[in-house]
């Protein structure tokens, strides 16, 4: 009977915990989850690949696929940045950054592919998203909103480097933006203007990876701000009043970042997020992090997860960055 014992509680001991990070290198992490399954995506520089479990914590070990690996001298060729690979409206699409070498011509692509495994059947490529503007445009996100779809995106005034601010469009289809962009958020509060650029204008002030976020009828953008080579980038909170997405003036701006570092813990220059449920319904938080001091914006940075709860406003409390490891209490 004590052997018998033994047995019914070593499933228990034995259970396995999510751990981070999640993999040893992932900038700009993305999932979506859709009939059992997560599909995780991060930026690779070359190409585009999709993970495929049914457990975040067995990343290391999921399905690996590669579904977008762009042929040389295209305009979307090179610096592959931030991939996002969802299901909209029957078919899955993968939004991506890229140029042909130069940064000065980042702009947004979209691959489409209608089988129902993402995994499976062929991507298409689709071509560039852009509105008349075709400004520089990096890290877009979409979500189909009360039967219409809008992305947002960070991107430049004009056509000089020197500050990223988040817009926002209708699209008519998953593929085309209708109408033109409305800038929802600039750089502003210090915490925005961490950043130091070679030659003219030498400083740069940055919002980028926007993140649409929905809870309870309300809809929030999180952002990440300052140089992502700085350990001051962070998180900021964009909250909207009302439901009307493309009025600059429904959306208010949170004073103070969200989401910060921890040195405490080890966590450097955290951001680039994405939201996911687990199969409790709960919600968490997807984001990229270094474990020291001065790392910078490259490879080093890896996808780390922890579930939030909700102030009492309304407004999602992510608390602190978590130490690498075993998740406690998750």
């Amino acid at each position: 009977m004590k052997f018998l014992a033994l047995l019914l509680l070593l499933p228990c001991a034995a259970a396995a915990q999510l751990v981070n990070p999640l993999l040893p290198s992932g900038p700009d992490p993305y999932v979506c989850y859709k009939d059992g399954y997560y599909y995780y995506t991060n930026t690779l520089g070359s190409r585009v690949d999709l993970w495929k479990t049914r457990d975040l914590k067995d990343l290391k070990t999921a399905q690996r696929v590669t579904i977008f690996k762009p042929e040389p001298g295209k305009p979307y060729s090179r610096d592959v940045w931030a991939p996002e690979v969802m299901f909209l409206r029957g078919k899955w699409y993968a939004y991506v950054a890229a140029d042909d070498g130069n940064n000065d011509h980042h702009r947004i692509f979209v691959l489409e592919n209608a089988n129902p495994d993402p995994m499976q059947g062929a991507w298409t490529f689709k071509g560039e998203v852009a509105n008349d503007d075709n400004k520089w445009a990096i890290d877009a996100d979409v979500i189909d909103y009360k039967g219409r779809l809008y992305m947002a995106w960070s991107g430049w005034e004009g056509d000089t480097n020197g500050e990223q601010d988040i817009y926002i469009a209708r699209m008519s289809n998953p593929w085309t933006i209708e109408g033109q962009r409305v800038r929802i958020s600039r750089p502003t509060y210090s915490w925005e203007t961490h950043g130091d650029l070679k030659g003219p204008p030498g400083h740069l002030n940055v919002n980028e990876g926007p993140q649409f976020l929905i809870h309870k009828d309300r809809v929030f953008i999180v952002f990440s701000a300052s140089a992502c080579w700085t350990d001051h980038y962070a998180l900021g909170l964009l909250s909207l009043s009302g439901h009307h997405l493309l009025d600059a003036g429904r959306w208010h701006k949170s004073p103070e970042p969200v989401f910060t570092g921890d040195t405490a813990v080890h966590v450097y220059a955290p951001g680039h997020n994405s939201f996911y449920k687990d199969g409790q319904g709960r919600d968490w938080l997807l984001y990229h992090a270094n474990n020291a001091p001065d790392l910078g914006c490259g490879g080093r940075r890896s996808p780390r997860a922890q579930p939030f709860t909700w102030n009492a406003d309304g407004t999602p409390d992510f608390g602190r960055p978590v130490a690498e490891g075993p998740l406690a209490n998750p």
